[in-house]
This record gives C-alpha cells, structure tokens and sequence, in this order.
C-alpha cells in the first residue's frame, strides 16, 4: 500500500515514515503546501496524511484539491489543532479520519488499516477471492486455505491486483505503486516481470488459477470471473 505523508515538523515525518515502512507500507513526504500539492496530483495513492497546519498553506486545501479532482485516496488528517472547528472542517471537505497530535503510531496504523479495509473491501478483516484469502492484519496469504510464503512486494503486488481485479493496470502504475518515487529513475519494468514471475508461480504450485492476463504494451489484468 502506498502513502503520502504530509507533515512539515522533521523528527515527526521522519519517525512516522520509518515506522510505516517498518509495517510494509510504500512512504513519500512533503514538508509543505507546494510539494504536496504536486505529489498528490501527480501520483495515486491508498491513504494521504495531512497535517492541517504547513509552511506556504494549509493541508485542508489538500483536501479540497483532492477531493476536486476525483482522487480515490484515503484521507487522514493529523494535526496538533484539537478544536472541533477544524475537525468539522476537515471531515466536511472529505477527510475520512481525524488524529490530534500527539499520537501513538500503533494507532495510526490501525486507523491507516481500518481505512484501506473500507474504501478497497468494504470494511471486511479478510478478503476472498475464489480460492484466494488475504488477511491484511497479519499481512498472510491462503490459497486452498494453504499457507503461500510471499515476499513483500509479492504481497503488494497481488493485494494491488486484488484491489483492482478486472482492469487493466499500465506497468507505470504499478511500479509506482510498488516503489513510489524510486520508480521515475529506473530504466525498464524488468523488475515487475520479475516479481509477478514469482508470486504466479508460488500460487500456482498451490492450485491456484492463474487469473494474471498480460496485455501486450500495455500491462495486466487480474480477471476473475462473477
């Protein structure tokens, strides 16, 4: 899962981010209204948190240009202003959460889940797809109600699949899904290959459908049938 984090204060961003990358998660960071700005509306993301207050503006117009343009992130405001004005304000112009600094990262993270679980699998704790089972909690994988041993970019990439099921999703947007910002300086999407090689292998050696169509110059679709 891919997130952007918004927040100006160096130690916080940094503690946050380290932390989430801890849990698996893909991070970026901006530390003002500008950078956001650009990030937000250049890349697709899972979950965004934006801390209200930011140099050269205010992250609850993030919100407003998030939420003007269709993005399908989820939104989290964290913020040290605890009024209820600005919660109000915040969950008004589209913020599914609201966190008052300080916070305990653990929570965070449960509430970062808790979002992910509603906007993409309608709030369930494990997701099925025929013989497929995820639990996202204990980041674990059943095929046939076996255990797979994935990587964690095989994970994310058939959670991301998963989560797209039926469409066709570009090479591009999976690798920057998968690699955030790193992917802009790489030469090819060999390493995609790579990875999809092995997590189609590790689900067919336990009976799994192989539900992974290429499309020639474009990239997959993960086709389920229903």
């Amino acid at each position: 899962m891919k997130i952007l984090l918004i927040e100006d204060e160096p130690e916080l961003r940094k503690s946050i981010k380290l932390y989430l990358h801890q849990e698996g998660y893909v991070v970026e960071s901006a530390s003002d209204f500008v950078k956001a700005s650009e990030k937000a509306g250049v890349y697709d993301y899972d979950c965004i948190l934006v801390d209200i207050t930011l140099p050269k503006g205010s992250g609850l117009d993030i919100v407003k240009q998030l939420k003007e343009s269709g993005s399908k992130a989820g939104i989290i405001i964290i913020s040290a202003k605890n009024s209820s004005g600005d919660k109000i304000k915040g969950l008004d112009l589209g913020a599914d959460d609201y966190l008052a600094k300080p916070f305990d990262l653990a929570e965070l993270n449960s509430r970062i889940k808790a979002l992910i679980r509603r906007r993409n699998f309608d709030g369930n704790k494990s997701i099925v797809v025929n013989e497929i089972t995820i639990l996202p909690e204990q980041r674990q994988v059943n095929v046939n109600n076996e255990p797979v041993a994935l990587t964690a970019k095989e994970y994310d990439l058939l959670l991301f699949f998963i989560s797209n099921k039926n469409r066709v999703v570009s090479k591009n947007t999976i690798a920057e899904h998968l690699w955030g910002d790193d992917s802009d300086q790489m030469d090819s999407h060999d390493f995609i290959y790579v990875h999809l090689r092995n997590l189609r292998k590790k689900l067919i050696d336990k009976g799994c459908t192989d539900y992974v169509q290429t499309i020639y110059g474009i990239g997959y679709n993960f086709k389920v049938s229903g």
